[in-house]
């Protein structure tokens, strides 16, 4: 499943007009270190789907410029999840990935207001139906 990941993140990224050379961490945890994780940096004491930690934000922003940041997802509740929506489990991680990336990328839709949300929700929709008629998305 690495590689299938590695593909949809570079194609990812090629779509958003990354550099060639951005780096990219990306680790696919339990519900149990997802929920530590979101404890820990957000005070939100319960799982989630998918965190994602920018470094090119803040006082440290421009040390590593191609280091875009980490995305972390929780492979137990993208299977539940994949479940709930009808589709399958790496779709459903390969949209996560998307979702934490755009975050790395400036998008927000939790605390900057409905129209930048709808933004998110749209560069969302169009990368999506991007990996699907490539053939990214399929087994």
């Amino acid at each position: 499943m690495a590689p299938r990941l590695r593909r949809v993140a570079e194609r990812i990224l090629s779509a958003l007009a990354c550099h060639k050379e951005t780096e990219l961490s990306i680790s696919i945890v339990g519900d149990r270190t997802i929920r530590g994780i979101n404890r820990e940096y957000l005070a939100r004491d319960r799982p989630t789907n998918v965190i994602s930690f920018p470094l090119q934000e803040g006082e440290c922003a421009g040390i590593a410029p191609h280091a875009l940041g980490d995305v972390v997802i929780s492979a137990d509740t993208a299977a539940r999840e994949a479940v709930e929506g009808g589709m399958e489990t790496f779709e459903r991680l390969s949209f996560l990935l998307l979702h934490g990336i755009l975050h790395l990328c400036g998008y927000d839709h939790e605390r900057s207001g409905e129209a930048e949300a709808l933004r998110m929700e749209k560069k969302e929709r169009e990368l999506f139906g991007l990996l699907k008629r490539e053939g990214l998305l399929n087994p």
